[in-house]
């Protein structure tokens, strides 16, 4: 037996011409954080709201736990949503919006208090029980939105940017809770966000969406070390992509040529003559005065910026391309103006096939 819960099967969406989702198929499992990542218009969120069902998909089949959802209107779905725009009611107090599902239910008044106390903790919104929407900021309305759905306890809870509009440091420490909760609780969490960080940190996997497609589909780990695409490499995290030519191997090792310079990345699969591009990493770069067998990037130093946790600098190199690195503190043997060699631990670096 599938321990997929949600399966979508040659989904696609379209607006009049405008195909924005295409022939995506996926199997979300049973108690996992799946997020949908991707840039704006990508179709993340139409997918969620296919699965909620507030869109309609043109084509394809959406199941949830083995049944076909297509004529189910969205409050007989055994999903729950957390939308942008909050959706609270303004006659409500916070008590009531977080309770009102279980009221429907007919739930005792002990067990309703006490679930709704254990929700308002959770979000961290103690003492706020009786103060209407109007009265919360935008975060504290997000904050009672997510208590309101996971109450319900819903086999599957869909989250199109719940943490927007939180600050920094309580939008982490939610992170961290609403991580926390899904696992206590085995529901299965669909993700929407564009945030990377948030993606990584929070997801068992990731699909990354670019123009209605879903171009790796991975555990967070994998996504960020080997992407298997070039628009994956440059959507998570920071990287350094170089288009080139394979040349020939040795033990494993691609060397590659590209408008930069030599340089060599371990890969398996390619042909010479084949066009490849080359992901590496800011932080596994190298720089020195040496000169490193099957590499032959170099560049002057431009300039150092600090971040707090870490210093990134940025080489120019012969072509006019820009390389950058970083380190958790400034590399003092070198400044502004010098000029240095680039490399870097081949097996470190990503083999990305190019499209025809």
């Amino acid at each position: 037996m599938s321990d997929s819960i949600v399966t979508l099967i040659d989904v696609e969406k379209s607006f009049g011409k405008n195909k924005v989702v295409k022939k995506m198929n996926v199997e979300i499992k049973q108690g996992e954080f799946l997020t949908l990542l991707g840039p704006s218009g990508c179709g993340k969120t139409t997918t969620l709201r296919m699965i909620a069902g507030f869109e309609e998909a043109t084509s394809g089949t959406i199941l949830v736990q083995g049944e076909s959802i297509e004529n189910k209107e969205p409050f007989e779905r055994e999903v729950n949503t957390v939308f942008q725009n909050y959706a609270l009611f303004p006659h409500m107090n916070v008590f009531d919006n977080i309770a009102y599902a279980l009221k429907i239910k007919k739930k005792s008044k002990e067990e309703i208090t006490k679930r709704v106390n254990e929700m308002l903790e959770l979000v961290q919104l103690k003492g706020y029980e009786n103060r209407k929407p109007e009265e919360l900021s935008g975060g504290q309305k997000q904050r009672v939105a997510i208590a309101r759905a996971l109450i319900n306890n819903p086999k599957v809870l869909l989250l199109d940017e719940p943490l927007g509009a939180l600050d920094l440091k309580l939008r982490k420490q939610m992170q961290v809770e609403l991580k926390r909760l899904q696992k206590k609780l085995e529901i299965t969490f669909v993700y929407v966000t564009h945030d990377q960080e948030e993606a990584l940190t929070m997801s068992d996997r990731i699909a990354i969406m670019n123009e209605g497609v879903i171009e790796q589909l991975a555990t967070p780990r994998e996504i960020y070390e080997r992407p298997l695409t070039k628009f994956v490499a440059g959507f998570i995290g920071e990287s350094n992509i170089f288009d080139g030519e394979v040349t020939g191997f040795y033990n494993g090792i691609i060397d590659v040529v590209t408008a930069s310079g030599n340089m060599r990345v371990k890969g398996t699969g390619f042909n010479v003559g084949e066009r490849i591009h080359v992901s590496i990493r800011q932080e596994f770069i190298e720089i020195g005065t040496d000169s490193v067998e099957g590499f032959s990037l170099s560049g002057t130093i431009k300039d150092a910026i600090y971040m707090g946790t870490v210093v990134k600098t940025a080489v120019e190199l012969k072509d006019k391309s820009e390389i950058k690195y970083s380190r958790f503190e400034k590399d003092d043997k070198f400044s502004e103006g010098d000029v240095v060699n680039i490399y870097w631990n081949p097996e470190r670096a990503v083999a990305i096939k190019a499209k025809n």
